[in-house]
């Protein structure tokens, strides 16, 4: 078995061949992700008699070095088996000598919580719980408004007398989403990592297509809340959201995500996943997302691995460990960004 890397033309038609299509895989999603993160686009394929595992992931130049290191794009990643896999152990041991061959030190694993792939992920990996995401299950004859918190409910009656909604498939500009987005997080007083260059915004909206999905609610003709999804089938994910004070006041945001969920059911898709809170915490996002569906939650892990322990141990001054920040040679990097912003 040999571990090869799929040029950008066969990227997306083997996905789609494998029946592993999903949004945070394909190569555009990975192209716009890599503006954020500098790195390199890589798709990699194994393939065994009865099953294969694909890879996406993003290689990043480590500053000052020849190095390399590896990470899922922001969202969720992570290998994918399909049919009968080739076992953990042999994926892992391939991916480690494509790693020595390729200078890469070290990979942080984002896993997709809907594949559930941190359940064969290698020993080398080192996995960490996270809260679980919030996947909406959409199948059955039942809306999807039925099993939603009271409170929830009570949101969107109050909204439905004062908001418009409206669906926009495959939006080509996003300037508006953009400001509201901001401010929000200004807001917020999120860190730097939640506001995303230009190049990001700008790769979204000219390389999806019908697989970028925009709901907008509108109070007197004011835009106030809007929600960026990916879409997929089976699943509809929620990819990004921004709000206005005024979308609070009036439940505006619980009446849009009711809205795109009802939606997705309508084009038979099986699933609306929310995701989870901040940085993977069961904080008030999570809280306010997990009353739509309060009993459709999916495991969530994260998954560190260390492919050469003397040049990690080097790059950080001497700490080899995968505890904490990972890896430990970017954290300066990040508190720079964090520090200008």
């Amino acid at each position: 078995m040999t571990l090869v890397e799929i040029e950008a033309g066969g990227w997306d038609p083997i996905l789609e061949r494998l029946g592993c299509a999903d949004a945070y895989l394909r190569r555009g999603y990975v192209e716009a992700s890599c503006v954020v993160d500098g790195g390199e686009p890589r798709l990699l394929h194994l393939s065994a008699p009865g099953g294969d595992v694909v890879f996406a992931l993003s290689v990043r130049p480590i500053p000052g070095s020849y190095l390399a290191d590896a990470t899922t794009p922001y969202g969720y990643g992570g290998p994918v088996a399909t049919g009968d896999a080739p076992p953990a152990a042999e994926f892992s041991e391939a991916y480690a000598q494509w790693c020595a061959r390729n200078g890469v030190v070290s990979t942080f694993l984002r896993f997709h919580p809907l594949f559930a792939n941190h359940r064969y992920a290698a020993s080398t990996i080192r996995l960490e719980p996270l809260a679980p995401t919030v996947a909406w299950d959409l199948r059955g004859s039942h809306d999807p408004a039925d099993r939603m918190h009271r409170h929830h409910r009570r949101a969107v009656r109050k909204a439905a007398r004062s908001v418009e909604v409206q669906v926009d498939e495959a939006p080509s500009q996003l300037d508006d989403f953009v400001a509201l987005y901001e401010a929000a997080m200004h807001r917020r007083g999120a860190d730097a990592f939640y506001l995303f260059p230009k190049g990001y915004w700008e790769a979204l909206g000219s390389r999806f297509g019908a697989q970028l999905v925009r709901f907008n609610a509108s109070v007197d003709g004011e835009l106030v809340a809007s929600l960026l999804c990916l879409a997929t089938p089976p699943w509809l994910h929620y990819h990004l959201g921004a709000s206005s004070e005024r979308a609070r006041s009036a439940g505006a945001s619980n009446l849009l995500m009711l809205e795109a969920a009802r939606g997705a059911k309508a084009r038979g898709y099986e699933c609306f996943h929310l995701g989870g809170g901040v940085g993977g915490r069961e904080d008030s996002l999570h809280e306010y997302k997990r009353r739509f569906a309060p009993d459709d939650l999916v495991e969530a892990r994260i998954g560190k691995a260390i492919h050469d322990e003397e040049a990690y141990a080097a790059l950080s001054g001497g700490d080899a460990s995968s505890d904490g920040f990972f890896p430990a040679y970017r954290r300066e990097a990040l508190a720079s960004i964090a520090h200008r912003s």
